[in-house]
């Protein structure tokens, strides 16, 4: 059941107590005499609609109006006028009043126009609900405190907002680019619409066509007798997540960069022309500067499927995130398995900090799954995760470059800069390694080629 807090401001008590009584029984209500008071009042405690009138003693309501919208653009201001000011009425309503009521308040017409602007808002709680439902099955990829994923986190949020615009994500296998995908799609507006999830590497190269963009019947060997729907079409109106899309053949390219310019496609073996709108979001853990360079793949797709880029970070680099996923995915398995264990060892947390995760977040949940099933323990140990033979060494710890960690000298030191320093150093002995080959000393340093170039220009400028 769907609550609702109206506040009611207006200098007149005979008018605040009246249309407090007149909608106690049904809401949430409050009454201020001045829009200071209630100004003050919403800072502390947001409410979902506001009786506002326009002529307040001190700051008038279209001012109070206006402050309101500034702060909390999503709550409803009805505004209540002596008179049927023309001027005012219009400013107001200029300023993103939801409605106006005029005095002598009938209470039979203000509760109809409250209960229409009330069903705006149960709309929009119904909307955030289920968004929150859905997106609570993809949050383990958000998990954690780290600048990295935080940086993420906030930039999907934004990015989300557009319905159609095409969005690439990058990283490395098991980073959590698909939950990213699912998280765009269930904040946007398309979020109602089906989330079609295609894996351009799993499906072959001669069927990925139909099963992108339908078929009609007879239109090849094996065809079946009534045609089928592509997923292009199965995503109408919502999301068509291109899993792997540098695995699609040069064919397949050309047809998709089509649709994504004109939003026209035809279906295999078929001379009709059919309209779609959908957002179309890609990922890949190729390099696809490579590709196009080699011929493999299409540098205008690129440009159309990145008009907005995402890059996922390895877990690796954001090794202070490991401990809080783990615990994460502790209480998501000890919940699914019906062992309610207290948490992971001081030693296992140890273990998992010391462990290099190639298979990023993915590897790290498969160990805690598996940990939790083989535990007959009260808290995870090293054992559990099957660590127990993986410490590494000091040298392992420089990144196997067989360097000893140095010693905190007794003056101490700023930390920030020794590490920036180090990092430079690196980056510049890998360079020199490759030849001035960004993408080759990305990978002798393990890390993908975005994040190299950021810091490279970060640590030694462009």
């Amino acid at each position: 059941m769907i609550s609702y807090t109206v506040f009611i401001v207006d200098d007149e008590d005979s008018i605040r107590d009246g249309v407090s009584m007149s909608l106690e029984d049904t809401y949430r209500v409050a009454a201020f005499p001045d829009a200071e008071s209630a100004l003050a009042a919403i800072e502390k405690e947001s409410p979902d609609l506001v009786l506002l009138d326009i002529g307040l003693p001190g700051m008038d309501g279209v001012e109070a109006l206006r402050r309101i919208k500034e702060r909390f653009p999503y709550i409803l201001v009805i505004m209540i006028t002596a008179y049927e000011d023309i001027d005012t009425v219009i400013a107001a309503m200029k300023l993103g009043a939801y409605d106006y009521v005029v005095k002598p308040l009938y209470m039979d017409g203000l509760a109809v126009t409250l209960e229409n602007a009330l069903e705006i808002i149960r709309l929009r709680k119904e909307v955030q609900a289920l968004q929150e439902k859905h997106l609570q099955e993809h949050i383990g990829c958000f998990i954690g405190e780290s600048n990295a994923i935080q940086d993420v986190m906030d930039f999907v949020k934004r990015v989300a907002k557009s319905p159609d615009t095409p969005i690439l994500i990058t990283g490395e296998t098991g980073t959590g680019k698909e939950l990213i995908a699912n998280a765009i799609h269930y904040n946007s507006p398309n979020f109602r619409a089906p989330l079609a999830t295609v894996n351009c590497a799993a499906i072959p190269r001669e069927l990925i066509e139909s099963e992108l963009f339908g078929y009609e019947k007879g239109a090849f060997s094996g065809a079946g007798a009534t045609g089928k729907k592509g997923l292009i079409e199965e995503s109408a109106n919502g999301t068509l997540f291109l899993d792997e899309v540098g695995d699609l053949s040069l064919e397949a390219q050309a047809k998709l960069l089509r649709f994504l310019e004109l939003g026209e496609f035809y279906r295999v073996g078929g001379t009709e022309k059919h309209y779609i709108k959908t957002r179309v979001i890609s990922a890949t853990n190729k390099n696809l500067d490579e590709m196009i360079e080699k011929g493999r793949f299409r540098k205008d797709l690129f440009f159309r499927l990145g008009v907005i880029k995402v890059q996922v970070p390895a877990l690796d680099e954001r090794s202070s995130d490991i401990i809080p996923l783990a615990k994460y995915f502790l209480d998501q398995f000890s919940r699914k398995f019906g062992k309610p264990l207290a948490g992971l060892s001081e030693e296992a947390g140890a273990a998992l900090l010391n462990h290099s995760f190639t298979g990023h977040v993915r590897e790290l949940k498969n160990l805690v799954e598996r940990a939790v099933l083989v535990s007959d323990g009260k808290v995870l140990s090293p054992d559990d995760l099957g660590l127990t033979d993986g410490r590494k060494s000091q040298a392992e710890l420089a990144g196997g470059t067989g360097f000893v960690l140095p010693t905190l000298p007794p003056e101490g030191l700023d930390v920030v800069a020794y590490l920036r320093s180090i990092e430079a150093h690196i980056i510049r002995q890998a360079l020199k390694a490759a030849k001035g080959n960004e993408s080759k000393a990305a990978k002798l340093l393990r890390i993908n080629h975005h994040t190299f170039r950021y810091r490279k220009k970060k640590l030694l400028g462009p």
